[in-house]
């Protein structure tokens, strides 16, 4: 299966949509993850905090020939984000994956009352510098702090990967990261834990299209330019969330889905603005 691919401002391109792989760990990670690839999932998503760089590793180096297709991803932890200890996290990322790099490496939120996310961002420049990652980006940034990065460090973000949801869809943020050439990742892209596969509004697009319920919002985020990350352990739920570049949603079905926003859309209440995690 062939999947498009978005590119940012300098020229870094990311497949369309990526496997979230949160809670997918031990010897059962490994194959879920193994499978997705074989299926056709080339952008991997991990966190140090998901402690599953060793699984995602696995299975990327099993991956075979498709291995450089690949974009193994993983994410700085709060509590890393001193330039130092940065630097070596991200060196043990890599280490546990057992790959020659990790291809994408985030700072994975940026506690602004601690205030060290210039210095993890120097770290990230440093490490991509000497090879040790391809490509850096950001996730659970605000405009306002991927502005101060950038005045100064100089340095842009290819991606930074945010909350996303019907429920939360983020048309602003959305406009803000097109505009500077950053790529939208998102998170959580199905909602989890509340009715929204089950909303009259997305099961009414869905059946008109012919599509799962789940389907029609992945096509949402497709017609959105977001990449969206559904996790998926089953073969049969990663291969029909993947099966969605052929669904055409009508400007008016974007719409509707998105209009299901709520001002207290999050699901977990975590505004980046005030929200701390080591």
């Amino acid at each position: 299966m062939t999947i498009p691919h978005l590119a940012a401002a300098d020229g870094t391109t990311l497949p369309a949509i990526g496997l979230g792989t949160y809670r997918l760990n031990g010897s059962a990670g490994v194959d879920a993850i193994g499978q997705a690839i074989r299926a056709g999932y080339r952008l991997i998503d991990s966190a140090v905090n998901y402690e599953n760089e060793g699984a995602v590793g696995r299975a990327a180096r099993s991956a075979g020939d498709v291995r450089d297709e690949l974009i193994v991803t993983s994410k700085l932890p709060g509590r890393h984000h001193r330039y130092d200890e940065a630097l070596t996290t991200i060196e043990e990322s890599v280490f546990r994956t057992g790959l020659d790099r990790v291809d994408l490496y985030l700072i994975h939120w940026p506690n602004p009352k601690v205030d060290l996310y210039v210095q993890a961002w120097r770290a990230l420049i440093e490490a991509r510098e000497r090879g040790l990652v391809r490509h850096i980006g950001l996730s659970n940034f605000l405009p306002e702090h991927i502005e101060r990065l950038v005045a100064e460090t100089g340095v842009a973000p290819v991606v930074n990967q945010i909350e996303v949801h019907p429920y939360f869809p983020q048309q602003e943020a959305i406009d803000y990261h097109r505009e500077n050439g950053i790529l939208v990742q998102g998170w959580s892209p199905l909602s989890h834990g509340n009715d929204l596969q089950q909303h009259p509004v997305v099961v009414e697009i869905a059946t008109a299209l012919g599509v799962s319920p789940a389907q029609a919002i992945l096509a949402w985020h497709v017609a959105r330019q977001v990449i969206p990350l559904p996790k998926a352990a089953s073969p049969q739920r990663q291969v029909e969330n993947l099966d969605v570049f052929g669904i055409k949603l009508t400007d008016a079905q974007v719409e509707a889905i998105t209009a299901l926003g709520r001002p207290d859309g999050r699901l977990s209440d975590q505004d980046p603005a005030v929200y701390e995690e080591f």
